[in-house]
């Protein structure tokens, strides 16, 4: 046990995970953000040197409360499409391509493609992923200070307006002990300061020792090997998206993710455990198994699903239906994107295609 957080891991997992694994799962833009804002407060690391110090909350889980479990597990099974990150998409006609499901982050476990999922990337004729815009970094910077107001509050309202005197406080402190005063970022819209401290300083020291996350690899790699490399949304969306959610929402999150503390790299190695294992139909399930006991978190829920999950998964299969056509694709995109009866396997099946899982 490492901290008062790990003891009550199992029902703060639930709380918290849809703001860190639903991000890393779902939005690439949010772990970049917190790579490049966490660089501020980074030591530098050299690569061999990086460890990470969370433990998986389901061996705890097991013992401490089996029940709960087998209810995710239960959930899980009857989630469609819940099990498997690479599906082949086919259609008469078309030569066949790919969807595979990614988590966001450059942990050796994620950023390594499995060999059939490398073997269909090597045979595609162009890649696909969620935005292009994480290639450039000027263009990265002109596309979120385009809309300052999605990141920043403007005028005189700050981050304290938001919240009761003893939240702020807690907030203060929280930052505090993370080298980071509350002045430094009282500008800052909350899902932004979310993204400096919720990833474990292990990410953080990857990204500063040039380890990219998976889905900038799959691009560099696609554009040294000459494809086609094509991307389904704009940073301004994925901005849009997250702004979009109510900012008492935000704010909630702010304060649980700082009260996890330690917790958070027991949440991350959790979620990163499911994500090797192929398990996305549980990721909904470990988060939902709390919500009668979390007043207000259904609704945080069914938004932050609604906003950063089916409605972008909409978009996302209208816009690869084109590319699809054309056959020979490799399409990467957040493993959150995949299960469920509004995911992209099943609105590619409604498009006509045949999607198989191939692990």
């Amino acid at each position: 046990m490492k901290t008062h957080a790990k003891a009550t891991a199992a029902p703060i997992v639930e709380r918290v995970a849809d703001r860190l694994f639903l991000c890393a799962a779902a939005f690439p833009l949010f772990l970049l953000l917190a790579l490049v804002v966490g660089l501020l407060f980074a030591t530098p690391a050299k690569a061999e040197d990086i460890a990470c110090t969370g433990e998986n909350l389901l061996t705890e889980l097991a013992k401490e409360d089996p029940a709960i479990l087998e209810d995710v597990r239960r959930r899980a099974a009857a989630t469609p499409n819940g099990k498997g990150l690479l599906w082949r998409v086919e259609k008469e006609g078309i030569e066949p391509s790919y969807l595979f499901g990614t988590m966001h982050m450059s942990d050796p476990r994620v950023a390594v493609l499995p060999e059939d999922a490398r073997k269909a990337f090597e045979g595609a004729e162009r890649v696909v992923i969620e935005t292009t815009d994480i290639l450039d970094q000027s263009k990265m910077a002109a596309a979120m200070f385009k809309r300052p107001e999605l990141m920043m509050f403007t005028g005189d309202e700050t981050l304290g307006d938001h919240f009761s005197d003893e939240e702020r406080q807690t907030v203060a402190d929280a930052l505090a002990e993370r080298g980071i005063p509350f002045a430094s970022v009282k500008k800052m819209k909350p899902w932004m300061l979310i993204s400096l401290v919720a990833l474990p300083t292990c990410e953080i020291e990857r990204k500063e020792a040039g380890m990219p996350i998976l889905d900038l690899k799959l691009a560099q790699d696609a554009e040294n090997a000459g494809k086609e490399l094509l991307g389904l949304e704009t940073a301004v969306e994925q901005l849009d998206a997250m702004a979009s959610l109510p900012m008492e929402m935000h704010v909630r999150g702010l304060v649980e993710t700082l009260a996890l503390g330690d917790g958070l790299d027991d949440v991350m190695e959790t979620m990163v455990s499911l994500y090797t294992e192929g398990e996305t139909g549980m990721f909904w399930p470990l988060i939902r198994v709390a919500i009668p006991e979390q007043e207000g978190a259904a609704g945080d829920y069914a938004a932050f699903d609604q906003a950063m999950v089916k409605a972008r998964n909409g978009t996302m299969a209208e816009r690869a239906v084109p590319i699809l056509e054309r056959g020979e694709a490799f399409i990467a995109v957040g493993a959150l994107h995949l299960p469920g009866e509004e995911g992209l396997i099943e609105l590619l099946r409604g498009d006509g295609y045949t999607v198989e899982a191939v692990r």
